[in-house]
């Protein structure tokens, strides 16, 4: 274990915590409701839609594991995360921008929800980059 200072805090804790809390339990919930109301058009959309199903439930599946592994504090937890991450913002925005995954939002907004989701998972891989407590965290 490493000696810290109260400025380096040790452990998963704080955004760390948070972090892997949305890997575990808010990305797979996330994933259960939009899956769901997709079901519905799979008659109609097929194949691709199938596809993109199953890739979006092994990304989900993915930041499963990287959450237990930053819980367990596992050496490779820092590098699953930013992969988890990059895969789900790619995931996120092949999603947004195709017309396979069937959705409601109103013309022109598609724009804010891949900036949305190209921030949010921007300011996790720096948080995971710059982060005292990552890096006192995942330390030797």
């Amino acid at each position: 274990m490493c000696a810290t200072t109260p400025s380096e805090p040790d452990g998963v804790g704080g955004w760390l915590l948070l972090l892997s809390r949305w890997f575990v339990v808010g990305q797979p919930i996330l994933f259960a409701f939009t899956a769901a109301s997709a079901l519905g058009a799979l008659a109609i959309r097929g194949l691709p839609l199938a596809l993109l199903m199953v890739a979006r439930l092994l990304v989900t599946a993915f930041g499963l594991a990287t959450g237990l592994a930053i819980t367990s504090r596992r050496p490779a937890a820092v590098t699953m995360a930013t992969v988890a991450l990059i895969v789900s913002a790619a995931a996120d925005v092949f999603t947004l921008t195709t017309s396979i995954w069937p959705s409601n939002r109103m013309p022109g907004d598609t724009p804010l929800y891949i900036a949305g989701t190209l921030a949010f998972h921007a300011a996790w891989v720096v948080y995971l980059l710059r982060s005292k407590r990552v890096q006192a965290t995942f330390a030797g």
